[in-house]
């Protein structure tokens, strides 16, 4: 007998983003989820390439020592690769993602999973119906949380809880943490993007794990974070330890990897020409050569829909006159919709508030970068003598990109932050992050 997984994964745009910037890869050797981010689209070729990077290098049958080798391999092989597409598109400078991947070490009658970890995407382990995290979150909140500064209940609402200390962004080391875990039969894994444990908690997370098999729980699991209104788009991989007679997995094939978010999207690997992507299992019903027989609109949850027989010609003319009334009645009410909405909008607009960047110094806005129609969303507040090219690179990217404040107070925390960690780049020698030479604007 031997141990082997079963694994499932999915991934969901979410209800707010435009773009899947998430990535997720399971085979039976290899579990990732990464969570792109950066601006001009960047965030998904982060995140594709460190999916189809880790995918290549790493090989379950080894070691411990040797497969954390191999994945720390695997995380600087795919900064270096990140670094590459930047070089060939210095439009992309800031963009990054996060990474964690288990890989499974089978040993016989044992196993056991090396974990290797950037970001704040987070691994779980459900053993007998406890639930434990198996990563620690590299954003500022956590260090908020790590001083006692902070309880977890805040920062969930922190103004600052999306700011990642560490990523995988091809212009500094990531410096990933390690580890090996004993892998149990009867045991669940959870890989997933911060876009599902953003809105669904950790007593939530064990219930639902431990209800049915990896399919099912993926989709119960996406499906949950899209009826709390999914903000952020959501990648989740669950696989199961088994024991197993020889190699084949009941129903599934142990050659047949499963890729699925941005990683999965044609159009997102024809931008990565120098990338290697793994094979495919899923069926991408959006691809242009897609196999005989798979027809229909992009999606299969679009529900068909079926035209009315036409009314007869006496029927229409006995209740024309009703029809303009109703006509009327509607047109008025979608006139006052529109009015209403806009005059929301514009007092939303006006709610918001974000630090970016004018002519290369460091600026406060109110409103939301962008413009419609024309006219600009936002207008400048501040404009600050902090120079953009004096921060620490990943700095530098979320300015460029736009972080998001609560208020004016909070914006003007956040630019006396980040005026602390430039000055933190002005010594000698320089460390690591920082610009070696600061950009004049």
């Amino acid at each position: 007998m031997a141990l082997a997984l079963r694994y499932a994964a999915r991934s969901d745009v979410g209800m707010v983003r435009r773009d899947n910037e998430d990535s997720g890869y399971a085979s039976p050797r290899l579990l990732v989820v990464a969570d792109g981010m950066g601006g001009h689209a960047a965030g998904e070729l982060a995140s594709a390439t460190a999916v189809a990077t880790l995918a290549e290098v790493v090989d379950g049958d080894g070691d411990p020592g040797e497969t954390l080798a191999s994945l720390a391999a695997g995380v600087h092989a795919a900064g270096v690769s990140i670094g590459q597409v930047v070089i060939d598109n210095p439009d992309l400078v800031g963009m990054g993602t996060t990474a964690t991947a288990l890989s499974f070490i089978d040993e016989g009658s044992t196993a056991r999973v090396a974990v290797v970890h950037v970001g704040d995407s987070r691994g779980y382990l459900l053993r007998a119906g406890d639930l434990t995290r198996i990563t620690h979150d590299h954003t500022y909140v956590q260090t908020l949380i790590d001083a006692g500064r902070i309880s977890e209940d805040e920062a969930a609402v922190h103004p600052r809880r999306s700011l990642i200390m560490r990523a995988i962004d091809g212009l500094q080391p990531a410096d990933p943490d390690l580890s090996v875990i004993e892998a149990r039969v009867g045991d669940r894994f959870l890989l997933c993007s911060d876009g599902l444990t953003g809105v669904v908690g950790d007593d939530e997370l064990r219930t639902i794990l431990s209800g049915s098999e990896p399919t099912a729980t993926v989709i119960a699991l996406v499906d949950l974070a899209l009826a709390r209104g999914a903000p952020d788009n959501v990648t989740v991989v669950v696989a199961d330890v088994l024991e197993v007679d020889g190699e084949q997995l009941p129903g599934l094939t142990a050659s047949e990897p499963v890729v699925v978010g941005a990683a999965g999207e044609p159009r997102v690997r024809a931008r990565l020409p120098r990338v290697h992507f793994p094979k495919d299992a899923q069926v991408d019903p959006n691809a242009p050569d897609r196999p005989p027989g798979i027809d229909g609109p992009p999606t299969s949850e679009m529900p068909r829909i079926n035209a009315a027989a036409p009314a007869s010609r006496t029927s229409l003319g006995s209740s024309r006159g009703r029809a303009w009334k109703i006509v009327a009645v509607v047109a008025g009410a979608v006139i006052l919709a529109i009015a209403a909405v806009a005059i929301a909008g514009t007092a939303w607009v006006r709610a918001q508030w974000y630090v970016g960047q004018s002519a290369g110094f460091v600026t406060i806005y109110r409103g939301v970068s962008g413009s419609v129609l024309g006219i600009p969303m936002q207008s400048t507040v501040q404009v600050s003598d902090l120079a953009v090219g004096t921060l620490p690179v990943f700095d530098a990217g979320l300015v460029t990109d736009g972080i998001v404040a609560d208020s004016e107070a909070d914006a003007q925390r956040i630019v006396n932050d980040l005026r602390l960690r430039a000055a933190a780049c002005a010594v000698v020698p320089v460390p690591a992050g920082c610009p070696v030479v600061p950009v004049t604007p």
